[in-house]
C-alpha cells in the first residue's frame, strides 16, 4: 500500500526569484517576440514597471515540483490555468494536493490539485495526474 492518500501535501518547490535574463533567454528559444518579456518601456503602457515571465517557464516550476516528488517521467497531464502575470523578481512557490488515486494500466495514478502562488496570490491553478513511484512514496 502507498503511503500517499487523498489530502497528502506534495512537498513544495520555491523560485527564489524570477530572473529577467532568463526571461529574455526563453524568449529567444520560443522565438517569441512579445517584448513584455525584456523590454520595461514595453510593459509600462500595460500600467506595469516590471517585465512578464512567459507562462511555460511558470508551468515548469509546477512540473518541477511534481518530478521533484515523483520522479523525472511521472507527470501523464497537466492542465492549467493562468490567473495573473508573473514579473521579474517575483518570488514563486508551486503547492499542491492529491486529490484522488487510482490504478491504471498496471499504474498508481494520483489526481493533484496544483497551483503557483506569489506570496498568498495563485497565479497559477490547475490540476495533474502523475504516475506515483511507490518505491520514492515509502
Amino acid at each position: 500500500m502507498s503511503a500517499i492518500e487523498v489530502g497528502t501535501a506534495i512537498p513544495s518547490w520555491t523560485m527564489e526569484r524570477v530572473d529577467p535574463q532568463r526571461m529574455k533567454t526563453m524568449a529567444a528559444i520560443l522565438r517569441d517576440p512579445y517584448e513584455v518579456h525584456w523590454d520595461h518601456e514595453a510593459v509600462r503602457p500595460l500600467g506595469f514597471d516590471r517585465v512578464i515571465n512567459q507562462g511555460p517557464l511558470n508551468l515548469s516550476y509546477v512540473a518541477n515540483m511534481l518530478m521533484a516528488w515523483q520522479g523525472a517521467s511521472c507527470i501523464r497531464r497537466l492542465n492549467v490555468r493562468f490567473t495573473t502575470p508573473v514579473f521579474e523578481g517575483d518570488q514563486l512557490v508551486a503547492r499542491g494536493t492529491v486529490t484522488g488515486l487510482e490504478q491504471v494500466d498496471g499504474e498508481l495514478r494520483a489526481t493533484c490539485d496544483v497551483h503557483l502562488d506569489r506570496g498568498d496570490e495563485a497565479v497559477l491553478v490547475g490540476t495533474s495526474i502523475i504516475v506515483v513511484d511507490e518505491a520514492v512514496s515509502q
